[in-house]
């Protein structure tokens, strides 16, 4: 299915997706929201709960994409609504931002067979308290690395 298609059914019900007017305050908002999942997401590495940032890096990605979305009218209550509108604002141009880095949410394939979120889900309702080195280091980097870019890509 085309993202423009996803994006149709994420808006037939609004507990999915809404359009609404842009909201500059709500984006930025998001954004200082991400770079608190990331503060959060070193403390607990350093604190011996890579469990828990796993959580956190994934939410700080989360938020950034709330911020576009929000800038750009939309609000969602639906993780796959979201990274799918992202990525057709993306192949629209109506975000400038790589389609490579919205991806690392969906599938970080160079660190384990399974995406941020896949990642998220597990430790979160799992059991797992010790997460592989490689993957806590490459997620960590990549959170960072897609929240600063969003929120260069929105200008604040």
């Amino acid at each position: 299915m085309s993202t423009k298609n996803k994006l149709k059914w994420c808006l037939e019900k609004e507990t999915r997706m809404k359009k609404i007017k842009p909201n500059n305050k709500l984006s930025e908002e998001h954004i200082i929201k991400a770079k608190h999942n990331l503060k959060a997401m070193n403390y607990n590495i350093e604190g011996g709960f890579e469990d828990w940032a796993v959580s956190q890096a994934y939410y700080a990605m989360y938020h950034s994409l709330l911020a576009i979305l929000f800038k750009k009218g939309y609000e969602s209550k639906n993780h796959e609504c979201t990274i799918n509108t992202v990525e057709h604002l993306i192949e629209q141009k109506e975000i400038q931002i790589d389609k490579k880095d919205k991806t690392i949410i969906r599938t970080t394939e160079q660190m384990t067979n399974k995406d941020a979120k896949a990642l998220r889900e597990e430790f979160q309702y799992g059991t797992k308290t010790t997460v592989n080195k490689e993957i806590i280091e490459l997620l960590t980097q990549n959170a960072k690395k897609i929240v600063e870019k969003i929120e260069l890509a929105l200008n604040y």
